[in-house]
């Protein structure tokens, strides 16, 4: 079905007289009546009746009135859901209890009338990106461990967030009661990190880290989520693990836990917002003049990067 003539035939009916119609659309007369003409023909029945006085609608052109109209803002509704700037910017986080849900928040708070949707594709660095260049997504948050020059064509970064680490024990730990903690300090220490899947952007780091420093990070044992992982920690004088300082956990008070900054260095580690270059979205400029602005400056602190984030 034609939508241009539909919309003619609803500026008809609205106007009153098929020479209304036609200075509403920016037409002739007589291309108004050809639309009408084909619109009947296509459904094969009369919609006006044609008077010295006017038009009026025919029974079948009240009934058709309705759906035309549904038409019409079904056509409006699958343009906005497209277009940039009418339809929401779509964001992956991977994880919502991590630092880009916790910006993206706080950008969502500084532009309450930019609409988000937020989602968790639940990716490696590499899976997110191949979703940002098919349009899946608009952008996604990840540490990005190849050089720019190796990236898709079309794919653009910057580095937006540098993590620092907090030490995560319970009350019996050996560490729980220190101001800061060292990496040297961690080496004696089991750090219990289960469920970190070999391969991913995020256990390369932790590869890189555990060299630099002779740390011994344990991934065995069965994932039964963050909330069995808290109370064992809650529960254990060895076990510990490392949490980025803006990660959000939630914990009974009856846990204890605490969570000891890591310095002298500070490791870091860099997550890059990744978009397309062709991406028109008006939004994305937008966050990322925002993520620029909250780059969090250099603390007077000695830190340490794995070599891909230098």
């Amino acid at each position: 079905m034609n939508l241009d003539a539909v919309r003619t035939f609803v500026a008809a009916v609205d106007a009153g007289q098929f020479q209304d119609a036609a200075a509403a659309l920016s037409i002739t007369q007589q291309a108004v009546s050809k639309r009408i003409a084909a619109l009947e023909k296509d459904l094969g029945v009369r919609l006006f009746t044609r008077t010295a006085r006017g038009t009026h609608l025919t029974v079948d052109g009240q009934t058709f009135l309705p759906h035309a109209r549904e038409l019409l803002r079904a056509e409006a509704r699958a343009d906005a859901s497209v277009r940039p700037g009418r339809r929401a910017l779509r964001v992956d986080v991977h994880s919502r209890r991590i630092a880009p849900a916790v910006l993206l928040q706080d950008f969502h708070r500084a532009h309450p009338r930019i609409e988000l949707d937020v989602v968790t594709l639940d990716a490696d660095v590499h899976a997110a990106m191949a979703a940002v260049e098919a349009g899946t997504v608009d952008a996604t948050f990840h540490a990005v461990t190849v050089a720019a020059r190796h990236l898709p064509a079309a794919i653009r970064t910057t580095r937006v967030i540098d993590e620092h680490h907090e030490l995560l024990v319970g009350p019996r730990h050996a560490l729980a009661n220190a101001r800061t903690v060292t990496p040297a300090d961690l080496a004696e220490h089991r750090i219990w990190m289960p469920g970190m899947a070999p391969g991913t952007e995020w256990a390369d780091y932790y590869d890189e880290l555990a060299a630099a420093f002779g740390l011994t990070i344990d991934l065995v044992g069965p994932v039964f989520g963050n909330e069995a992982l808290l109370a064992e920690i809650a529960d254990s004088a060895q076990l510990a693990t490392l949490a980025g300082e803006r990660t959000r956990y939630l914990w009974p008070d009856s846990y204890d836990l605490r969570r000891v900054p890591v310095r002298d260095p500070a490791p870091i580690y860099p997550m890059s917002l990744i978009w397309r270059d062709d991406n028109p979205h008006p939004a994305l400029r937008v966050l990322r003049d925002y993520l620029a602005s909250r780059r969090a400056q250099a603390l007077d602190i000695e830190v340490w990067l794995p070599p891909w984030g230098q």
